[in-house]
């Protein structure tokens, strides 16, 4: 998997667990997630405006020392 597409995975996971309806409708919250992550990895430039933003960590997938 490319870090391209592992972070797609990680953003879209981070915005459907954060969206507010999320508790309420899972399986919603699920369709939310498939779909960013598809969108993010179709786009990667738009994807890497997101790293290194309140919505992901640049230094993400590095390991803690």
């Amino acid at each position: 998997m490319s870090i391209l597409k592992a972070f797609a995975k990680a953003i879209s996971y981070r915005i459907a667990d954060e969206w507010h309806g999320a508790s309420d409708f899972p399986e919603d919250a699920i369709l939310l997630r498939e779909i960013l992550e598809k969108l993010l990895s179709d786009n990667p430039e738009e994807c890497e405006k997101l790293i290194g933003t309140g919505i992901i960590e640049e230094d993400y997938f590095e390991p803690l020392s």
